[in-house]
Protein backbone atom coordinates (compact mmCIF):
# COMPACT_ATOMS: atom_id res chain seq x y z
CA UNK A 1 0.00 0.00 0.00
CA UNK A 2 1.24 3.47 -0.91
CA UNK A 3 -0.08 6.73 0.49
CA UNK A 4 0.72 10.40 0.13
CA UNK A 5 -0.72 13.65 1.38
CA UNK A 6 -1.14 16.72 -0.75
CA UNK A 7 -2.30 20.25 0.04
CA UNK A 8 -4.44 21.69 -2.76
CA UNK A 9 -2.88 24.80 -4.32
CA UNK A 10 -5.49 25.33 -7.05
CA UNK A 11 -7.70 28.25 -5.95
CA UNK A 12 -10.83 26.58 -7.34
CA UNK A 13 -10.08 23.32 -5.51
CA UNK A 14 -10.90 20.04 -7.21
CA UNK A 15 -13.69 21.15 -9.49
CA UNK A 16 -15.18 19.07 -12.33
CA UNK A 17 -12.38 19.52 -14.88
CA UNK A 18 -9.43 18.26 -12.80
CA UNK A 19 -11.68 15.65 -11.19
CA UNK A 20 -12.52 14.31 -14.65
CA UNK A 21 -8.87 14.25 -15.67
CA UNK A 22 -7.74 12.49 -12.51
CA UNK A 23 -10.53 9.96 -12.95
CA UNK A 24 -9.22 9.12 -16.43
CA UNK A 25 -5.71 8.65 -15.02
CA UNK A 26 -6.93 6.52 -12.10
CA UNK A 27 -8.81 4.19 -14.47
CA UNK A 28 -5.52 3.31 -16.19
CA UNK A 29 -4.44 1.36 -13.10
CA UNK A 30 -5.61 -1.95 -11.67
CA UNK A 31 -4.97 -0.75 -8.11
CA UNK A 32 -7.69 0.61 -5.85
CA UNK A 33 -7.17 4.35 -5.47
CA UNK A 34 -8.98 6.36 -2.82
CA UNK A 35 -8.83 9.98 -1.76
CA UNK A 36 -9.72 11.16 1.74
CA UNK A 37 -10.73 14.65 2.83
CA UNK A 38 -12.14 15.82 6.16
CA UNK A 39 -12.83 12.30 7.41
CA UNK A 40 -14.52 11.05 4.22
CA UNK A 41 -12.92 8.64 1.78
CA UNK A 42 -14.03 7.93 -1.80
CA UNK A 43 -12.95 5.90 -4.82
CA UNK A 44 -10.94 8.11 -7.17
CA UNK A 45 -12.38 6.22 -10.15
CA UNK A 46 -15.90 7.59 -9.56
CA UNK A 47 -16.44 11.21 -10.60
CA UNK A 48 -19.43 12.09 -8.46
CA UNK A 49 -17.82 10.54 -5.40
CA UNK A 50 -14.72 12.69 -5.82
CA UNK A 51 -16.67 15.89 -6.52
CA UNK A 52 -18.84 15.09 -3.49
CA UNK A 53 -15.81 15.30 -1.21
CA UNK A 54 -15.86 19.09 -1.76
CA UNK A 55 -12.06 19.39 -1.94
CA UNK A 56 -11.17 23.07 -1.68
CA UNK A 57 -8.14 25.33 -1.81
CA UNK A 58 -5.66 24.51 0.98
CA UNK A 59 -7.41 21.28 2.00
CA UNK A 60 -4.93 18.48 2.66
CA UNK A 61 -6.03 15.23 1.10
CA UNK A 62 -4.67 11.72 1.55
CA UNK A 63 -4.41 9.46 -1.47
CA UNK A 64 -4.13 5.70 -0.88
CA UNK A 65 -3.17 3.25 -3.61
CA UNK A 66 -3.29 -0.51 -3.11
CA UNK A 67 -2.82 -3.17 -5.75
CA UNK A 68 -0.50 -4.76 -8.27
CA UNK A 69 0.66 -1.51 -9.92
CA UNK A 70 0.64 0.69 -6.81
CA UNK A 71 4.23 1.92 -7.21
CA UNK A 72 3.68 3.34 -10.69
CA UNK A 73 0.18 4.55 -9.83
CA UNK A 74 1.39 6.44 -6.75
CA UNK A 75 4.15 8.11 -8.74
CA UNK A 76 1.83 9.20 -11.54
CA UNK A 77 -0.97 10.32 -9.22
CA UNK A 78 1.41 12.48 -7.18
CA UNK A 79 2.77 14.03 -10.39
CA UNK A 80 -0.81 14.79 -11.50
CA UNK A 81 -1.62 16.49 -8.19
CA UNK A 82 1.56 18.57 -8.33
CA UNK A 83 0.93 19.68 -11.93
CA UNK A 84 -2.82 20.31 -11.72
CA UNK A 85 -3.89 20.88 -8.15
Amino acid sequence: MKTFQYTIREELGMHARPAGLILQLAKEFKSEITVSNKGKSENLKKLFSVVGLDIRYQDTVTVTIEGPDEDVAAEEMLAFFEENL
